[in-house]
């Protein structure tokens, strides 16, 4: 440990800390005060590398981004359109379920990393190469959202319901109150992002758009 402490202290090792951190404890564990103390040194010393916390979760979320672009690169880019994009969109899927704070921080930024619009370009490649024109792989981009970083938005959320009385509205929104109750379930990530939906969605996706070229 006491070698481990005498490491140079660098940009990429305290990335990789606040992620280690954000795994064990959650994205909120992530301060620099906390990062000093796993690394050993004053909080301070930590502004040389990020200027402050949203330098520090602008870097979580970039050293997250590099993950997903490797995995995905691992996924391959060889055969049938529609096998090539499943294969990414679920490798980019294993990493978010390692990092379950990571479609948090990555809609919480302002910015978006190059390395994912290089992503979403090389999506269009695949599309291409598959005969799709600029305009339907355009509304396929739409359409995929954020499927290919491994999950999907919410329309709803805990946070937005704590303040509702469902049984209060029921007879307002009754299929809605059925749904969600005939559909409670354990989720992946976010509230209703299970792996059962995020693949029943992306292959409707996959078939649509197939149909449509």
């Amino acid at each position: 440990m006491r070698k481990a402490e005498r490491e140079p202290l660098n940009r990429e090792r305290v990335l990789t800390t606040a992620v280690t951190i954000a795994d064990r404890d959650g994205i909120a564990a992530v301060t620099m005060r906390r990062l000093g103390a796993e690394l050993g040194v004053e909080a301070m010393s930590l502004y040389y590398h990020l200027r402050g916390k949203d330098a520090l979760l602008d870097g979580v979320a970039e050293t997250l981004i590099e993950e997903v672009l490797a995995a995905v690169a691992r996924a391959g880019g060889e055969g049938e359109w529609r096998a090539v994009l499943r294969a990414r969109f679920l490798a980019a899927r294993e990493v978010m379920l390692r990092h379950r704070w990571g479609p948090g921080v990555l809609n919480s930024r302002t910015t978006v990393p190059l390395g994912v619009l290089r992503y979403y370009d090389s999506i269009i490649a695949v599309m291409r190469d598959a005969g799709f024109s600029y305009r339907i792989a355009h509304r396929a981009l739409h359409a995929f959202g954020s499927m290919p970083l491994g999950f999907v938005q919410e329309v709803f959320s805990p946070s937005a319901d704590e303040g509702t009385d469902m049984s209060a509205v029921a007879d307002l929104v009754p299929h809605l109150v059925a749904m969600v109750t005939s559909e409670a379930h354990d989720a992946d990530l976010g509230w209703c992002d299970s792996q059962v939906e995020f693949e029943f969605t992306l292959d409707l996706l996959l078939d649509g758009l197939d149909r449509a070229r």
